[in-house]
């Protein structure tokens, strides 16, 4: 039965996502055109041949082409009489009426050599019924009118068949000399150029066509070249794509005016080559794709994408078996709680195969591959993060039962307490703030404990001097220490604790400065010892007090309230503890089986926590508020907090993974805790990453448009949904899991949002460096000169002003009708959410503090 569910529940996520493939891609009506097409533009080359690296095609592949035209055409367009000569027996072979081409550029000598193999095979070839010298040799300047007129004579002379040569309408218009010198016009009407709707382009056409024909009505006129492209970039209200590629030809078909039209469809087949001469558009007019596959038919729906279905069933096969093992291995969560998740691998799947296809769908240069595969990596990241996400998320919210929920156990009988020795390490704390802490450690109801004081390299006696005076008074079981110069930080002075532990000692505890704890803490959590001996550590939340009345605290206390509440039952489950250096309890003989504090990192508290899992120990939470800190003083401690807390997590990522990719004693769900619990802080640096990113290449676009143009939409656009939907994820987390108001939640995010750049900072740091500094993160307030506001978020002004330039930049260059130029504009203002976030901590942590009566507290 269990199987059969999770079979079950795997076919519904795949017949559904299948579903959705269908509606995204369902058909576009329009108009049919049932008439055959007079004509088609042809240039042979496939996808990697180009004449600019002189790759031609075989003939036998021209030979193919030509059959394939043959069905739908009685008349072809060439653009030159050298390259791909072949074609003109083959077209005879076939009978097809050929309009051949002689291509002219700058080269006199190479205009010379087109114009005699282009006569030769005029006067030996009778399906050569017409020539059309020079395309476009005006409009691109490589000649003036009076050259092109000299050439146009020039062959002209030298054979009896009428000659031409191709232009758009406006060259026509503005030349008419040029006009007087050939046979017929061969115009080009391409109202993509000029910015026409495809809903009125090809009335505009026919507009243009007419005005071509009431300035010469003696000339018979041809046109060259009339067609849409399926992709490149907007130009003004013209927006490229296969259904408007569809609906452009279908129109022009169905109309009966165009029975009499003397016309060339622009083109056969996709041209990719022509990416470096005309942009990314230039690739893309063919009828067929450059893998003679056709884009579209002539009558029916068009689909947005031809390919859909393949791709549908590619990610329903590739994420099945995935979804069959999270159904069947989840069975304790409730069934919508299996469905969410396999729902969200499968649509990480799908977004990796669109990824995977763009190479089939779009004609990629090196460079393109290039960006493309770091999308793609980029991507992978990014989902991983969602997974992850993902899981907690559904744990947390349809996991039916917990196997490891912990709670404070009633108390010992005084002659069977284990002795504890308590460990309060300091540095330049207010002694004011130290003396509550050791205060509230003197009325815990427990008789078995001392209480030792390190203060660590204080400089100022003004600090220490009244936290060692007041020790004093409170009898032999409360010791102060005052070191200084003394190395290793804060583990450094939690070591030199542990050699003054009084002998008895069987837990260490350890608090911060500025804890006040709960009269119960030690009696209520030690049990836990006595009741099971593999248990290393006890773990408390960490809670905060005196922040109700502050903007910025009340941020501080729910963004740490959440990892509290969430996160770390998460890891429980499981045994992954991540242990906090405060409100911790150790048994003593463990910690110095495993050495003790490591002072080489600056996060010695999760690093000895993984050190005992490691061993096979046992660690618990006990989700139980029993001491209370204070929030960080202002945005600038918080930063410099999480700075540290990414820089020693990369230390122990470093340190640890060959044990958590290799041969160890941790359990497979313990691995996946300590490598992907940091995901968070790895997906802040892959948005700095990413930042840096998107605005180089923003500048790239606006200053080299020709070689650098806008990311594609179907990349761009999963991966703009992935990250609002990680955003959301939080705030529905909070809601659903804690007493928050809606208020406190969106402040919490907004912290959590505003401390990705110092994370980010944190985590690049803490790869490239070996060592780091241990800083105190500031509890009191201190006062502030008017400039000094903009000094901790000066980064994120930087980034958030830059982005905002190229936000404006690029819709001013590139406009904002092109859905790619739209979507790349919206990522650009998604990436500057971190940086107003930071510059809205930052004002919250300035706002003034308010009446205590005017807020109502909130339980932490």
């Amino acid at each position: 039965m269990r199987l059969a569910v999770a079979l079950s529940i795997a076919t519904f996520v795949a017949l559904a996502q299948y579903a959705v493939w269908a509606w995204v891609n369902r058909g576009v009506e329009m108009t049919d055109a049932e008439q055959r097409i007079a004509g088609f533009a042809y240039s042979g080359y496939g996808r990697d041949q180009s004449p600019l690296t002189r790759e031609y095609p075989k003939e036998t592949e021209l030979a193919r082409d030509i059959d394939l035209l043959a069905k739908f055409t009685k008349r072809v367009r060439t653009y030159s009489s050298i390259d791909n000569a072949a074609v003109v027996p083959l077209t005879a072979k076939k009978g097809l009426k050929l309009t051949n081409g002689i291509w002219l550029d700058q080269s006199v000598e190479h205009n010379q050599r087109e114009i005699e193999e282009g006569i030769r095979l005029a006067n030996k070839y009778k399906h050569i019924d017409r020539l059309i010298v020079g395309n476009e040799a005006v409009l691109r300047e490589d000649m003036t009118p009076d050259t092109l007129i000299f050439y146009l004579k020039t062959v002209k002379a030298g054979t009896r068949k009428p000659v031409s040569t191709a232009e758009p309408w406006h060259i026509w218009l503005k030349y008419p000399e040029l006009a007087d010198s050939v046979d017929f016009i061969t115009a080009h009407l391409l109202p993509y150029h000029e910015g026409v709707p495809a809903e009125a382009a090809v009335a505009y056409a026919m507009q243009r066509y007419d005005e071509l024909a009431k300035a010469y009505p003696k000339k018979k006129i041809v046109i060259g070249e009339i067609g849409w492209p399926s992709r490149g970039p907007a130009v003004e209200a013209a927006i490229p794509s296969r259904a408007n590629e569809a609906l452009f030809l279908r129109t022009f078909l169905s109309q009966e005016r165009t029975r009499a039209l003397d016309y060339y469809v622009m083109e056969a087949f996709d041209q990719p080559w022509k990416v470096a001469l005309e942009g990314w558009a230039g690739a893309y007019w063919g009828v067929f794709s450059a893998d003679r596959e056709p884009k579209f038919a002539l009558t029916g729906d068009v689909p947005r994408d031809i390919r859909w279905q393949s791709k549908a069933y590619e990610a329903a096969a590739y994420a099945f078996i995935p979804m069959v093992l999270i159904a069947y291995l989840l069975a304790g969560w409730s069934l919508w709680g299996r469905v969410w998740l396999t729902m969200l691998v499968q649509a990480s799947v799908a977004t990796l195969i669109v990824g995977i296809n763009v190479p089939a769908d779009y004609y990629l240069t090196p460079k393109d591959l290039a960006g493309l595969s770091v999308l793609i990596a980029a991507t992978l990241i990014t989902i991983s993060v969602l997974l992850t996400h993902g899981y907690e998320f559904g744990e947390v919210l349809f996991k039916r039962i917990w196997k490891r929920r912990f709670a404070p156990l009633p108390a010992l009988p005084p002659e069977e307490e284990p002795f504890v020795s308590i460990h309060l390490a300091c540095y330049n704390e207010p002694p004011e703030m130290v003396i509550e802490t050791i205060d509230s450690l003197a009325r815990m109801n427990y008789r078995n404990f001392e209480v030792l004081v390190i203060d660590n390299n204080t400089a100022y006696e003004a600090l220490w001097k009244p936290v060692e005076a007041h020790m004093a008074k409170l009898g032999p079981n409360f010791r102060f220490f005052h070191l200084r110069p003394w190395p290793g930080f804060k583990a450094g002075a939690l070591n030199f604790a542990l050699k003054e532990t009084d002998p008895r000692a069987q837990v260490i505890g350890v608090v911060d400065a500025d804890y006040v704890v709960d009269p119960d803490w030690i009696a209520t959590l030690v049990p836990h010892f006595v009741d099971a001996p593999d248990v290393a550590v006890v773990q408390a939340p960490q809670a905060h007090r005196n922040w109700e009345t502050q903007p910025f605290r009340r941020m501080c206390n729910w963004e740490f309230d959440g990892f509290f509440r969430i996160g770390m039952h998460h890891r429980n489950e499981r045994n992954a503890l991540i242990q906090h250096g405060t409100m911790t309890l150790v048994r003593r003989k463990f910690l110095d089986e495993v050495g003790a504090w490591s002072e080489w990192c600056i996060c010695e508290d999760s690093e000895l926590g993984l050190r005992l899992l490691r061993k096979g120990y046992d660690t618990r939470y006990v989700d139980r508020v029993l001491g209370k800190g204070l929030t960080p003083a202002n945005f600038s401690a918080i930063k410099s907090q999480r700075f540290r807390w990414a820089f020693g997590a990369m230390q122990i990522l470093k340190a640890h993974l060959p044990a958590l990719l290799g041969r160890s004693r941790l359990n497979l769900a313990q691995r996946y805790h300590f490598l992907t619990g940091w995901f968070t802080w790895f997906g802040d640096a892959l948005q700095l990453v990413f930042t840096f990113a998107a605005l180089l290449w923003s500048i790239l676009m606006i200053v080299a448009p020709e070689s650098f143009g806008l990311p594609m939409t179907v990349l761009v656009a999963p991966m703009l949904g992935f990250m609002a939907f990680k955003t959301a994820m939080g705030p529905i987390l909070y809601r659903r899991t804690m007493n928050c108001p809606w208020v406190d939640i969106a402040g919490a995010s907004l912290l959590s949002a505003g401390i990705s750049h110092a994370v980010a900072r944190g985590i690049f740091a803490g790869i490239f460096k070996k060592k780091g500094e241990f800083v105190v993160t500031p509890k009191g307030w201190k006062a502030k000169r008017a400039l000094a506001f903009f000094g901790p978020i000066r980064e994120e002004l930087g980034l958030l002003l830059a982005l905002l330039v190229s936000v404006v930049s690029i819709s001013l260059t590139l406009g904002v009708q092109d859905p790619a130029a739209k979507a790349w504009v919206a990522v650009l203002l998604f990436a500057t959410i971190p940086y107003w976030a930071a510059l809205g901590c930052q004002i919250a942590s300035y706002w003034p503090e308010k009446a205590p009566q005017d807020n109502p507290a909130s339980a932490s």
